[in-house]
């Protein structure tokens, strides 16, 4: 439906519908590796070919949807498709659900756009190309708690990217019902994967690229009915019972009701079809009521509960869900009410509906999970817009009694240059006055927001808005914009949720501005302690590459250097400091500094680090330090190394020939004053490539160490030696293809004498 998330090691099935996700993290393995199509019977066609239109492309995914879900026995299906969002200025991807099946639209509001950060199962499943799979609503909470806050029924759910020739294209999710296994058959996972392959190559047939709607399709999924079975003998059929009968379609609509039941609700046939029965009749207009046909309808799951019509007969309700709607029975309840139930509960006024109970919840726990302040733009012009279906965004922050614009959605360049840096006490919108009243404004046309502020609707061109204070106890943080592009009446329900929300989007601005300025003073401190450019040598190119992990706002503790020592040696040196801190920062900058020192006076590279762990044994710090020096005698193409406990280099000397190199290590720097760091000396012939890294490169979780070096020697002996940057991503991408670094990396490469084969 960020960081890494675990799930179940048995479920973690690559799907062979892609590239290879490559060695490490993202490449999930598992004992189910080998099902695949072949393993059981998909029956799936090769769809229309290239003379696909854009109309027959979406009824050829619908048709593909509709059987994938079908064949695998779910109960519910989706498909996402890549889209791009043009929220902070760049295009980033989206995903966006385009068909649906078995579940009603409203159901699916705060998953219909979803960017591919989002902790949710297909976001994983595409970012890692393999198939998510959820077996039980207790593994959803443990894996991916926003998604269950939102769905809290009992169910199981696969999501699958959809892989193309040369394109990822989306994903698709199946959901099951309750009474599915917790654990999906080879069968099963054969025929997911065969519909995601059908719906990719459907994709990569169409000459042209798929619509986007605004809003998912609805796709029936055909339920089997007995030829001879007429709707006159089943209504007569259930006449006859002795209890009320009801039939909903899956948006809560009552379709069909017996005498019986008209009689035990109260209210004739008449008023009641065509309407949602917790919205036509006030004593069970509860929140209570509509999430037990909410349950009904996601879990598939018989579902019972009692309700009390006034003046106090309690009837008690039988739903059982399927494909095509609800069935329910409607029974009077003997003997006594419960204790502490209520004679006739009354109808409270201005309760929102369960389905933007749910929504709000979702939007708090996605505006906490926000880090930075795009992220925090990206959410709102991504799910909070479309919830409300809302067109335009402008996410204004106090600075120094300013409004400067953060981001914003949906106006032109024109009109943000003319409202970005208004003045706090300005009169031409109302962004100043209400974030000084605390009260929020709602203008449901132009007439009414020109009635105000006459210059105000001139400016973006926008028939309605809601202009939310952002307030953090008492304190103004800033102001967001929410418009339309068309006159829009707000409801009581969407003010209160919007006030609400608006508290939750100020917190998140507050730490999201926080976040940004201990990052940006982290990246600041962090380039100051790294070379700014690296030495140019006759005969000798160097590449150098940093990557943090990416988590918090620590300072990593990597370092690298290339030094010129005089026309025609070099040193290079790297090491990872241990931990993230200021004082790991404050060590890497003595040991950077030390090393220099001593490697530029002309001592050997054993008396270099010699030299450099007395320094820090007598700093008497409590962190280590590895490292690994290499000195580079370019005339006689020959390096000597030494190296204090840090991993081993590689060299590549030819087209398929590539190792690490095997050097004696010396203990870590600041253990012993006494240590002595035994050099290694061997040639370094023209055209060769030496390459240093440090330990986040190889140390993969749950992969093991030496088998993830193997893979990167393999790949360097193959590689594209006269491009050094692209040959560190090439060793990068290798093992970290979904870009989510556990660990700091550095990658030092070194290529001697002129470029050969």
């Amino acid at each position: 439906m960020g960081g890494k998330r675990s799930v179940p090691h048995d479920e973690r099935t690559p799907t062979p519908a892609g590239p290879p996700a490559g060695t490490g993290a993202g490449a999930g393995t598992g004992p189910d590796e080998g099902a695949g199509p072949g393993a059981a019977d998909t029956g799936t066609t090769a769809g229309p070919g290239s003379g696909t239109t854009p109309g027959t492309l979406d009824h050829a995914l619908d048709s593909a949807l509709a059987d994938t879900v079908r064949r695998t026995g779910a109960a519910i299906g989706g498909l996402y498709l890549m889209a791009q969002s043009e929220a902070l200025g760049t295009s980033t991807p989206m995903l966006r659900l385009v068909a649906l099946c078995g579940l009603p639209e409203e159901f699916t509001t705060p998953w219909q756009r979803l960017p591919m950060t989002a902790p949710v199962p297909v976001a994983d499943a595409i970012r890692d190309n393999r198939l998510v799979w959820v077996g039980s609503q207790g593994d959803m909470v443990r894996h991916y708690p926003r998604a269950a806050a939102v769905l809290p029924y009992p169910f199981a759910l696969a999501a699958l990217p959809l892989y193309g020739a040369h394109r990822c294209w989306g994903g698709i999710v199946l959901m099951w019902p309750a009474d599915h296994p917790r654990h999906s058959t080879a069968r099963e996972r054969a025929r997911i994967v065969s519909g995601a392959r059908r719906l990719a190559q459907l994709l990569d047939d169409a000459p042209t690229e798929p619509s986007l709607p605004e809003r998912p399709r609805s796709v029936p999924v055909d339920a089997a009915h007995h030829p001879l079975q007429t709707g006159l003998a089943a209504a007569d059929y259930l006449e006859r019972l002795p209890w009320g009968a009801l039939s909903l379609d899956l948006e809560g609509r009552i379709t069909f009701i017996s005498r019986t039941a008209s009689r035990l609700l109260g209210r004739g046939a008449d008023r009641l079809l065509g309407t949602r029965p917790w919205e036509s009749l006030p004593w069970l207009d509860d929140p209570v009521h509509e999430d037990h046909y909410r349950t009904a309808v996601v879990s598939r799951a018989p579902v019972y509960f009692t309700a009390v019509r006034p003046p106090g007969e309690a009837l008690a309700f039988e739903l059982y869900p399927d494909a095509s709607g609800i069935s329910v029975r409607v029974i009077p309840r003997s003997g006594p009410l419960p204790d502490g139930a209520p004679a006739a509960p009354a109808r409270r006024p201005g309760i929102a509906p369960t389905g933007r109970l749910y929504q709000l919840v979702h939007l708090a726990a996605a505006l906490g999970e926000t880090v930075g302040v795009q992220d925090l733009v990206a959410l709102v012009a991504g799910q909070i817009l479309p919830a409300f279906g809302a067109q335009g965004l402008v996410l204004s922050a106090a600075d120094a009694g300013r409004l400067k614009i953060t981001g914003h959605h949906g106006y032109p360049r024109e009109a943000i240059e003319r409202l970005d840096a208004l003045p706090l006490s300005t009169e031409l919108t109302p962004a100043g006055q209400v974030l000084a009243s605390g009260a929020p404004a709602f203008f449901a046309s132009p007439a009414e927001l020109a009635a105000r502020f006459p210059r105000a609707p001139r400016i973006s061109g926008k028939q309605a808005w809601a202009f939310l204070p952002l307030i953090v106890t008492g304190r103004p943080v800033g102001c967001c914009i929410l418009s339309y592009d068309e006159p829009h009446a707000f409801t009581a329900d969407e003010r209160a949720v919007l006030t609400s929300l608006a508290g939750l989007i100020a917190q998140a601005l507050d730490r999201a501005r926080l976040y940004d300025a201990k990052q940006q003073l982290v990246q600041e401190l962090q380039r100051a302690l790294l070379p700014r450019t690296l030495p140019t040598l006759p005969g000798l190119a160097v590449a150098a590459r940093y990557l943090p992990a990416g988590h918090g706002v620590e300072i990593g503790g990597d370092f690298y250097d290339v030094l010129r020592l005089d026309s025609r040696t070099a040193a290079a040196v790297i090491g990872d400091v241990e931990g993230h801190s200021v004082a790991a920062a404050a060590l890497m900058g003595q040991v950077r500094t030390a090393i220099h020192a001593h490697a530029t006076s002309g001592a050997s590279p054993d008396e270099v680090l010699a030299c450099t762990n007395r320094l820090l044994t007598e700093l008497d710090s409590e962190l280590l330090v590895s490292c690994l020096y290499v000195h580079l005698d370019l005339d006689r193409h020959l390096i000597t190394l030494a190296s204090a406990g840090h991993v081993a280099p590689l060299l590549r000397t030819g087209p398929g020939r590539a190792r690490t190199v095997e050097a004696e290590p010396g203990p870590l720097l600041g253990i012993d004053t006494r240590a002595r760091y035994p050099t290694t000396s061997l040639p370094l012939p023209p055209g060769a490539v030496l390459t240093l890294y440090t330990d986040g490169l190889v140390e993969v979780p749950g992969a093991d160490a030496s088998e993830v070096t193997a893979d990167l020697v393999a790949h360097l002996a193959g590689a594209d030696h006269r491009d050094l940057e692209g040959l560190i991503d090439g060793l990068v991408g290798r093992i970290w293809p979904t870009a989510r670094y556990s660990d700091d990396i550095t990658v030092l490469a070194l290529r001697a004498g002129p470029v050969g084969p």
